[in-house]
């Protein structure tokens, strides 16, 4: 398969379906953690990340051994496991720093997750490789050669404006397996820059340990790559890739003991920009309320001179106080 500056794939009922449910819970969350979560839940998070991530290329440390060593404690294991965490650990405290449209931040970040693991870490490889399973080639990646032009291009498509977010990190993650463009690690780089390319939109998506699901549903993981090869398009791994976002949102947003007040969802809410808007509208925005909830909100809003308001009933229509009332 030749890469082209615009990877192929289709728009199925499928792929629309978890667009728009995702959407809504990105709204849901952000109005939940009013954009990103706590200080503690973004390292308990982070901890789940590198855990399921690395889980998945056979590491065998448990999530309290990876916060022992978050912690600088001594943990006792296999020292290339160790490594691999410490790593993992170095990149993912420093996520602000990477670009994800940019080719240079993304070998850096290889150079990082895999140091002293493979010779030449942070270079594209220069000799064939194939991914095993059994005793079985599953994937013969494109020679050695074609990798620097492949990857430009793929960096190429991340810059397309036109393309939505949500679909262009699964694309990448796809593609850039399909290349294999270095000797190890690739798994690893393919989720973590999933992660930067969605953060950069939604910054929800800087602790949301998608890669626990995937862990979870390794064997599916690997068939939506395989099918996607077969047909010689990224569409069946962006549905699979989809329907773990969604998951890992909904699991997100069963937090318990956080507490939503008032006052966050209106501040949430106004930052939206909409005015003037119906309750009706409110609500679209925070799904969980109730009528009740919403007109008590919208009312303490007026009452603090935050909105006004205008009509009676289900045609009253709030604004921003510095609106002109038509």
């Amino acid at each position: 398969m030749i890469l082209s500056v615009k990877p192929p794939y289709d728009i199925t009922p499928e792929i629309l379906k978890w667009i728009s449910s995702i959407s809504e819970k990105i709204g849901e969350a952000n109005a939940l953690f009013l954009s990103k979560p706590s200080p503690q839940l973004r390292k308990q998070n982070q901890i789940k990340t590198i855990h399921s991530s690395l889980q998945i290329e056979g590491n065998t440390l448990s999530e309290d051994q990876i916060t022992a060593l978050l912690e600088d404690k001594r943990v006792i294991g296999p020292q290339k496991d160790i490594l691999e965490v410490l790593n993992a650990v170095s990149l993912y405290e420093n996520l602000d720093s990477l670009k994800s449209t940019s080719e240079k931040s993304f070998l850096s970040a290889h150079a990082i997750l895999m140091k002293g693991l493979i010779e030449n870490s942070g270079n594209y490889r220069t000799r064939g490789v194939g991914v095993v399973k059994g005793s079985q080639v599953a994937h013969l990646a494109p020679p050695a050669g074609n990798v620097p032009g492949l990857m430009k291009d793929l960096f190429k498509y991340l810059k397309d404006d036109q393309e939505l977010v949500l679909i262009k990190s699964c694309v990448f993650h796809y593609e850039m397996e399909f290349i294999h463009p270095f000797l190890d690690g690739n798994g690893r780089m393919g989720r973590l820059w999933q992660t930067v390319i969605l953060k950069e939109k939604y910054p929800v998506f800087e602790s949301l340990p998608f890669e626990t699901l995937i862990h979870k549903t390794q064997s599916e993981y690997y068939e939506a790559l395989a099918l996607s090869d077969k047909m010689g398009n990224s569409t069946a791994f962006i549905e699979y890739m989809l329907r773990i976002l969604d998951a890992a949102l909904e699991d997100l947003l069963r937090v318990k003991g956080k507490t939503i007040h008032p006052e966050d969802r209106m501040t949430y809410f106004l930052s939206l920009g909409k005015s003037p808007f119906t309750r009706n509208e409110y609500m679209k925005v925070f799904k969980t309320i109730s009528t009740a909830t919403a007109s008590r909100d919208l009312k303490k809003a007026v009452e603090d001179n935050i909105l006004k308001s205008e009509g009676q009933g289900n045609r009253m229509r709030y604004f921003y106080k510095s609106d002109n009332l038509c």
